[in-house]
């Protein structure tokens, strides 16, 4: 449990810092693209609600469904342009990756212990190190990295 606890720490508090560091970002350089096909900073934080939404059913599903848990890939580039992320005001888009994250670490400090270890099949989503059976602890803490990730990406260090 102290894996999860850390990593639910480490999310809460992203959670209470990232908002006020990206509000300080100047609106041009949250929304300017590189280049036209990759994603600005806010588009960034927009795919980071998607992963959150792609996760939550996960970190849900994985305790209930058959064994082992087969994870499925999202098509990230076209949930990104479905969901009008460059369009949306800045303020709406803090809080949609706000309450989705406050449901994350909620849910994920309810699993319980045992449920932890359920076997999960990345199938073609294996990436990283290459491996293609994870349990539910590591898809969690796995959640965390990638978030630290991207947030690196729009507000540098963390």
């Amino acid at each position: 449990m102290n894996v999860l606890n850390n990593t639910i720490n480490r999310m809460e508090q992203l959670i209470r810092e990232v908002p006020e560091r990206i509000r300080k970002i100047n609106k041009s350089e949250f929304e300017s693209k590189p280049q036209p096909e990759k994603w600005s900073k806010k588009e960034i934080l927009g795919h980071l609600c998607d992963s959150a939404v792609n996760n939550l059913s996960r970190f849900i599903r994985a305790q209930f469904e058959p064994r082992p848990f087969a994870i499925l890939r999202y098509a990230q580039d076209d949930w990104v342009r479905c969901n009008k992320y460059q369009e949306k005001e800045t303020e709406d888009l803090l809080a949609l990756w706000v309450t989705l994250n406050h449901h994350i670490a909620y849910v994920v400090s309810k699993i319980p212990e045992e449920r932890l270890s359920v076997v999960c099949d990345l199938g073609d989503a294996a990436f990283r190190d290459g491996d293609v059976e994870k349990n539910l602890l590591w898809l969690i803490e796995d959640y965390v990295v990638h978030m630290e990730y991207h947030l690196k990406q729009i507000i540098g260090k963390l």
